[in-house]
């Protein structure tokens, strides 16, 4: 029996359908963000799809602490916290996630994947008859995390606050339950109604859980994200982040009260049996939370460059999704070809990179670029990305109103 071509066939669907993922070969000047080389054309090009919302991937001062702690202290974290010990690069970071978010303790993971799948499959394991209330937008790793805990689960429909009472009403006020939800959607890039959610978590004796991943560093007086700018960080039960996009780094983390972190500390097999996030990477997340609290000029630059773009965007009759109220921009081009088409042109022809975005990361039918502007894009940018993009939707014969 042959099992090659249970693969190949796969494969070839994926590419029938336009949603194969073809990774783009590109190397990052570091302090030049958002240059890169395109290794396979042998030339300069300017990214607008990177999560490193604010460049800090490249800052100096990171990849100082980076680099210091690297020949201070070796590459590796030597295995898992429990066997070969915990470093104090990591101890220092989750002093510095705690702090940032108001809370008692952090817990830091090897991902912002893995943070959210362990910590809600073991809050499950943690608390008996536990059921989730998750909203039907939620990342992958929130669905994979309440899937495999093996609790009963109810969807509500996105930022439907109606819907959401109507099916926390539905269990005894007794039962426990977790209403599990995120700041800044990616795709659609709007914000949920975070105050309302916490009301209802309080009528219906729910504890919240807020995955904050789009929104820390870029929101808030101090960074902490969407509930850090609406003043609802102590209505937040378990706050999840990442230290991989705003921060420039890698890795994820929970912030609550003592008792459950220490809870899922002790239960969670993606915590326990992993081994840790290295001294380096965790001494230079603790350099970028520092300077990205400190340095609100970033986030100021960065939401004016945003509207600048959206304003650009729009005038020139390429229309936003409707529903971006957030520093991320979706363009919805409708279909998986002409979308994958219009990011090569683009890449190929201008030198521009934004990624083309299909199912099923989004619905079908939705197939989107999504720009990400930074603080460090220029004017010209800007200019030659509405340029061209005008040039490639009408080539493509993409539909858009003014």
């Amino acid at each position: 029996m042959s099992y090659q071509r249970y693969f190949i066939e796969a494969v070839n669907k994926l590419k029938a359908e336009g949603n194969y993922r073809v990774f783009k070969d590109l190397s990052r000047y570091a302090g030049q963000f958002p240059l890169a080389r395109d290794e396979a054309k042998n030339r300069d090009i300017v990214i607008w799809c990177s999560n490193d919302y604010l460049g800090m991937g490249q800052h100096p001062d990171v990849i100082q602490a980076f680099t210091e702690t690297a020949v201070a202290m070796g590459t590796g974290a030597g295995g898992t916290r429990n066997i070969s010990g915990t470093h104090h690069p990591i101890v220092e970071l989750e002093k510095e996630l705690a702090g940032l978010h108001g809370k008692h303790a952090a817990l830091v993971f090897t991902s912002g994947y893995v943070a959210n799948e362990t910590s809600l499959a073991t809050l499950a394991k943690i608390i008996p008859n536990l059921v989730f209330f998750s909203d039907e937008c939620n990342h992958s790793s929130m669905i994979e995390g309440i899937r495999h805990s093996r609790a009963e689960k109810h969807i509500f429909r996105h930022n439907d606050l109606a819907h959401l009472e109507e099916l926390l009403k539905a269990e005894p006020l007794e039962r426990p339950k977790v209403i599990v939800f995120e700041s800044v959607y990616s795709m659609d890039a709007d914000i949920a109604p975070i105050k309302e959610i916490c009301d209802l978590a309080q009528k219906y004796n729910a504890l919240t859980y807020l995955d904050e991943v789009h929104a820390v560093g870029l929101y808030g007086p101090n960074g902490a994200g969407v509930a850090d700018r609406e003043g609802l960080m102590p209505r937040i039960d378990i706050i999840q982040g990442t230290l991989g996009k705003a921060f420039g780094v890698i890795g994820g983390y929970i912030a609550g009260n003592a008792a459950v972190i220490d809870a899922i500390r002790s239960f969670a097999p993606g915590f326990i049996f992993t081994t840790a996030l290295p001294p380096a990477l965790a001494a230079a997340a603790v350099t970028s939370i520092r300077h990205v609290k400190q340095t609100h000029a970033l986030r100021t630059k960065l939401h004016a460059n945003v509207a600048q773009v959206k304003a650009m965007l729009e005038s020139a009759g390429i229309r936003v999704m409707e529903s971006s109220e957030s520093h991320i921009l979706p363009v919805v081009v409708g279909d998986p070809v002409k979308c994958r088409q219009i990011s090569e042109t683009l890449l190929e022809e201008y030198g521009i990179f934004v990624q083309h975005i299909n199912h099923p990361t989004v619905p079908k039918g939705t197939e989107r670029l999504r720009i990400t502007p930074s603080p460090l894009h220029t004017e010209e940018m800007m200019q030659d990305l509405v340029a061209a993009l005008l040039v490639v939707f009408r080539k493509a014969e993409v539909k858009q109103a003014a």
